[in-house]
């Protein structure tokens, strides 16, 4: 029986949602290159694309943001909930919670047809921010900005964190970053999601699934422990030192290397780019500055491809998030893609269920209580 640990190399799903090239550094999404995405779209568009197939007509965005907008209110007893939690609590500890909670309080949830999923997607990607932003508010003795109907999904979410809206540049950036991190093939995440709904459970359970598996370190985190470097560096001064001193320790730089991409992450590529207009349009040039020193000795001394972690925290940081918000705003990006992978499993499901390869002794003997030592 063929086995690969962590299936590397195993082709566990066929899918038309997003495709990565990662010999050359591509990725795409549904056939359009992340480059144009990011240049020319907004996440709005980019989900309808994800979720649809195509992009949207000037009137089908219109209507699609228009819902959006409309659905990013929370119950309040998914907020009394919220508040109700010790203010150490994690906020993907959070997420997860409130997302399973959201689920007793959608009209659809017993429906699993595609036109409900659609219905209860919407509800869940608009609502995301809101969970994330109430949270940073509340274990700050806050009271959560009510969502904007006005504004865009990254400019919403900007607000709700500050109370105050945000620049057009501040909102722009991070609504690239949103699109960048929408979807990517079938990651740790995306395949608990759709391991998940291969049972035929609920779209809310596939999403709690996912978002607790990128909870983990392995998945989501790594920007943050990019920014807790870039922290402990704290000068650009101080990077060559600092970042010599590591290699020689051989200790691990977050932000470098990728399963799959053996060149730079394209995405990685386009937050480069954030990063420096960032620190140019603000006036904090230091993390970028830092960023930039680092990468160019740790790829002197190794041929290790940056990949999206590594610049995203930087941008983050410079827009005044804290740090332990950075994986929740990838879960609000990707909750986008994890539903379109819902929906594609369930459109053609089996139960995923792999042979596992038993290495443990066989035929031991039973011994009573009274006789084991």
């Amino acid at each position: 029986m063929f086995m690969s640990k962590g299936l590397e190399g195993v082709v566990a799903a066929t899918t038309a949602i997003s495709c990565i090239d990662g010999q050359n550094g591509r990725l795409f999404y549904r056939g359009i290159e992340i480059n144009e995405l990011a240049e020319r779209s907004s996440f709005e568009e980019t989900t309808a694309l994800l979720w649809y197939g195509r992009l949207p007509t000037a009137h089908q965005l219109e209507s699609f943001v228009h819902k959006f907008q409309a659905n990013r209110q929370i119950p309040n007893e998914v907020l009394a909930l919220m508040m109700a939690m010790p203010k150490q609590t994690s906020a993907m500890e959070v997420l997860r919670t409130a997302v399973s909670a959201l689920s007793a309080y959608d009209p659809l949830e017993e429906d699993n047809s595609l036109e409900a999923n659609v219905q209860k997607s919407i509800r869940l990607t608009a609502s995301m921010p809101t969970i994330v932003a109430a949270w940073d508010r509340i274990r700050n003795g806050l009271w959560p900005v009510p969502p904007s109907t006005e504004l865009s999904h990254a400019a919403n979410f900007l607000y709700m964190l500050s109370g105050k809206e945000p620049d057009a540049k501040a909102a722009q950036v991070l609504d690239t970053c949103l699109i960048l991190h929408a979807d990517h093939g079938l990651n740790a995440s995306t395949f608990a999601a759709r391991i998940t709904a291969s049972t035929l459970s609920d779209l809310h359970s596939a999403i709690v699934s996912a978002i607790g598996t990128l909870k983990g370190p392995l998945h989501g985190g790594a920007n943050e422990q990019v920014m807790r470097m870039l922290l402990e560096v704290g000068d650009p001064d101080r990077a060559d030192q600092w970042t010599r001193g590591a290699l020689a320790a051989k200790k691990k730089i977050m932000g470098f290397g990728h399963r799959v991409y053996k060149a730079d992450d394209p995405r990685a590529l386009w937050l480069q780019r954030l990063a420096k207009e960032l620190a140019a349009s603000s006036g904090k040039s230091t993390w970028y500055e830092i960023s930039e020193r680092v990468r160019a000795l740790v790829q002197e001394a190794k041929p290790l491809p940056v990949n999206v972690d590594f610049y995203s925290a930087s941008v983050y940081y410079t827009l005044g998030i804290p740090i332990d918000l950075f994986t929740p705003i990838f879960a609000i990006s990707r909750t986008c893609g994890w539903t379109a992978h819902v929906y594609e499993q369930y459109s053609d499901n089996r139960l995923i269920r792999p042979e596992s390869e038993y290495v443990g002794p066989m035929d031991v003997a039973y011994t009573p209580v009274g006789e084991r030592t």
